[in-house]
């Protein structure tokens, strides 16, 4: 153990929040953030939470002041579709000593509301997308950020399998503290200074994710699976290099280990989704009765009005926003990409 009087802040008891608080217990006492009364009694109570045993070092707490007041470091690992709100909330009690470390993979909308996309004359540029550490810049004084990215599926990770990720921040000293709180014999943790990297492609791998679970729904083979993996990730360098990241993020942990844990595990929520999407389920549908948000969905949706804006030829993105957002029949889908011109293998390196 190391720096058992150490506190360490973790924002969101969803299964990721869960699995992070339970890795930094190894090393410190943890504060977690619950916004259900119900959840916080149950883990000081009896120490489990979503059917796992959490460490006796954990406490949860429903009042984010006492987040900020306690913790220096703090881990926000909520949806994206919130993550501006619960800043919005935390930020009167932040101060520029504080460090965060973000473990959500999407992306935020500004000066946009998300109805909006449904509206084909509705242009989404760059000004429009901002990635989680934007946000967190954008909202309060904290300018030491950073996030994780990288093959961390939470349901392995909290049954006690090994893993890693990856911290993504400008500043050594973010990188050298999410290092410090979160390795452990059976979790590592790799650096990096390209922090817009590591975001985009935590977040772009959701998509790919979801299309793979489509073939997996179909009964499709480990082939055409790995096509789709392959092209895929080169359709996040082409988005990674519109949006100024640089390719080697996406070859990396971050990248093609995130990518390939994602695209080929029943454990992850965007492969279910398209597998389900597969059988026959309306998107609609699925969102209704998905306990936790399929990341992937609303990534798609975005990433789809930014190919359009930087005029990037992106087939399989544009393939699935129709499958999933235009009622494109999945045999149609996989006929159009089986008969696309692709010429080059790689043009990205």
């Amino acid at each position: 153990m190391k720096n058992p009087n150490n506190l360490v802040g973790v924002i969101g008891s969803g299964s990721f929040g869960t699995a992070v608080a339970n890795i930094l217990a190894f090393n410190s006492n943890v504060l977690l953030f619950s916004r259900k009364d119900s959840t916080v009694e149950e883990i000081n109570n009896t120490h489990r939470h979503m059917g796992v045993k959490m460490s006796p070092r954990i406490t949860a707490t429903n009042n984010l002041e006492e987040i900020a007041a306690r913790c220096t470091l703090i881990f926000p690992i909520v949806p994206s579709t919130s993550f501006r709100r619960m800043m919005k909330a935390l930020a009167p009690f932040l101060r520029p000593h504080h460090l965060l470390i973000h473990g959500t993979k999407g992306f935020d909308l500004k000066d946009l509301e998300e109805e909006a996309l449904n509206n084909p004359s509705v242009v989404v540029t760059r000004a429009n997308v901002r990635t989680i550490s934007e946000v967190i810049v954008e909202e309060c004084s904290v300018v030491r950020v950073g996030c994780l990215s990288g093959p961390n599926l939470a349901a392995e990770i909290m049954a006690g399998q090994p893993a890693a990720t990856l911290v993504g921040s400008r500043f050594r000293e973010v990188i050298q503290a999410g290092q410090h709180a979160l390795n452990c014999p059976k979790f590592h943790v790799f650096g990096s200074y390209d922090i817009l990297g590591a975001e985009l492609a935590g977040a772009l791998k959701n998509v790919v994710a979801l299309g793979s679970g489509v073939l997996g729904g179909l009964g499709l083979g480990r082939n055409l699976q790995g096509l789709l993996i392959a092209r895929g990730l080169a359709e996040m360098v082409y988005f990674g290099q519109a949006l100024g990241a640089s390719s080697q993020a996406f070859v990396g942990v971050a990248g093609i280990g995130d990518l390939v844990a994602t695209a080929t595990s029943t454990n992850s929520r965007n492969y279910t989704f398209g597998t389900r999407l597969a059988k026959g389920e309306s998107a609609a549908q699925i969102r209704e009765n998905m306990p936790e948000l399929a990341e992937g969905v609303r990534t798609l949706r975005i990433s789809h009005q930014l190919a359009r804006q930087y005029k990037l030829h992106v087939p399989i993105t544009d393939t699935l926003y129709g499958v999933v957002f235009e009622d494109l029949p999945v045999e149609k889908a996989l006929e159009y990409l089986m008969s696309y011109p692709y010429a080059v293998d790689v043009d990205f390196l």
